[in-house]
């Protein structure tokens, strides 16, 4: 892996620099400098053609599944995937769990429920699958508007379609909790933290 940022990783295979974008979960496990598998997918349209990157074969299919819904492209598809692991997502449509799926960015109501009645039955193979989250406790978050770390974690998240007063809100109580956090472990556990409610 020759370098990555808040939402791109690019990495060298037979000499040649490949930009890929990948969701702040992919980006926390990839070392900079080492070595990294990832697999990807690429979206062409008129105007560009853009690569993907994913951790795993599940993750990649649950991002073309997600498209298939009306009003769901890629870059939004991105935003599930960051918020929502493929458990996760399963079994919020499985159960048609509206507010479940509200919590990825760029999801309001009204497609959050085209998405549990349009991926019904297309997930099914990743039910059950969602890992185990710890739930937040923070409290008497610091100012993250001065610290540089906290500053790209903000600016990742608003990018990602949260809102700047929730994502300063939740970095601040991560960064309270975990002193000293590189910008990776700190986008991961806001990610997770502002997936749980705040918008």
């Amino acid at each position: 892996m020759v370098d990555k940022g808040l939402d791109h990783v690019v990495i060298e295979c037979g000499g040649v620099g490949y930009l890929c974008q990948a969701t702040p979960r992919t980006l926390a496990d990839l070392p900079r400098g080492g070595e990294a598998h990832v697999l990807t997918t690429m979206v062409v349209r008129e105007d560009s053609q853009t690569l993907y990157a994913f951790p795993d074969a599940a993750t990649r299919e649950v991002f073309g599944v997600v498209q298939s819904v009306s009003g769901v492209g890629a870059r939004l598809a991105m935003g599930i995937m960051s918020v929502l692991s493929p458990g996760e997502l399963a079994d919020a449509v499985a159960a048609g769990d509206v507010k479940a799926l509200q919590k990825a960015p760029g999801v309001g109501k009204r497609l959050a429920e085209r998405m549990a009645v349009d991926l019904r039955g297309k997930l099914d193979a990743f039910a059950g699958t969602a890992p185990a989250t710890a739930a937040g406790t923070g409290s008497g978050a610091p100012d993250v508007a001065a610290d540089a770390v906290g500053a790209q974690v903000v600016e990742a998240l608003t990018g990602l379609g949260f809102s700047r007063d929730a994502a300063e809100a939740v970095v601040g109580e991560v960064a309270a909790a975990e002193p000293g956090a590189d910008t990776g472990t700190l986008l991961r556990l806001s990610l997770a933290r502002i997936g749980g409610g705040a918008r």
